[in-house]
């Protein structure tokens, strides 16, 4: 068990054969793992969503932005965008997951073991945190392909703040999707592809923390794997937003910028990345770059502990 559990903490191999390649574990628990992330978190998504791009005064707090959400809209708008996501997440997390575990494993067996990516234990040598932070990176921008039009259409149908589906500018995740295509393409759907890679860099913090975390608490703590798991999700989820913010900030105003031309829908204002970074310091200081961070935050630990509570609980059931 004790050489089980160190697997699932930090991507060690089983000394016996699993039931399922680890590759494919990987992709099959991440499926698990996205859908349990958007059960719990995209309420407080939303939430995030408005604070980062609404206008300034528009709401007072987060709480009063949930409040005139619902007295507005009614309670299903906290999962407006929900679909996209739904499905989106399921298809993220199994790739970020499973090319998170293939990382891990190609970083493992194929780096010398005496470089500073490796560290060695009783059991013999395996990856350091650095080197789960860096396949955690390395799955954060393979990620981007999926993630980027996932994000983009979740955003815009995140910021429509009418109740009538009828008075929206976009009806719907499908809509949305074919008004994009047909007036801006491909290049359109994968509007703020630069931003989402910016933004997903910072995984390395996220997956080298996450091993940290683990191997503390398998040695410190009597606690058990399962609980092991949901407390440094958790945990290593919000160090993730705590340097990552201000990033997804920026991605967040890019991805809600009017697209302009024969969609019609306004006049674009960020045509480059720092565009947007340069904008939120013009409008709100230093302080724009955390709007929206209290959800966010509350948000990050119990979204993320069951996701990654469900991803290792599934790669135990299939090892």
């Amino acid at each position: 068990m004790a050489a089980l559990q160190l697997e699932l903490a930090n991507g060690h191999a089983e000394t016996r054969k699993p039931l399922v390649p680890d590759d494919v574990r990987g992709f099959m628990a991440g499926a698990f793992s996205g859908f349990a992330k958007c059960t719990v978190g995209h309420p407080f998504d939303t939430i995030k969503v408005r604070m980062q791009t609404c206008a300034s005064g528009q709401f007072h707090g987060p709480l009063d932005c949930l409040m005139r959400t619902v007295r507005n809209e009614g309670v299903s708008a906290i999962y407006k965008g929900v679909t996209p996501p739904l499905v989106g997440w399921l298809a993220m997390d199994s790739v970020m997951l499973g090319s998170l575990t293939f990382y891990r494993k190609v970083l493992r067996d194929n780096i010398p073991c005496n470089s500073f990516l490796h560290r060695e234990e009783a059991h013999g040598v395996t990856l350091h945190s650095v080197g789960h932070g860096l396949a955690g990176m390395m799955a954060g921008g393979t990620v981007c392909v999926i993630a980027t039009p996932v994000e983009h259409i979740k955003a815009r149908l995140q910021i429509q703040y009418a109740a009538s589906k009828a008075d929206r500018f976009y009806h719907g995740p499908i809509n949305c999707l074919r008004k994009i295509y047909k007036s801006h393409g491909l290049r359109g759907i994968y509007h703020g592809f630069p931003a989402t890679l910016v933004f997903r860099s910072f995984f390395f913090f996220w997956w080298g923390s996450y091993d940290l975390f683990s191997r503390l608490m398998h040695q410190k703590t009597s606690l058990s794997t399962p609980a092991v798991n949901f407390w440094a999700g958790g945990m290593s989820a919000q160090v993730f937003w705590i340097v990552a913010y201000p990033s997804d900030v920026v991605k967040q105003r890019i991805m809600t910028d009017p697209l302009g031309g024969c969609l019609n829908d306004g006049v674009r204002r960020f045509p480059k990345w720092k565009d947007a970074a340069r904008a939120v310091y013009q409008d709100f200081g230093i302080r724009g770059y955390w709007r929206g961070f209290i959800p966010c935050f509350l948000r990050a630990f119990p979204a993320n502990a069951c996701a990654l509570l469900a991803f290792e609980s599934v790669m135990r059931g299939l090892s």
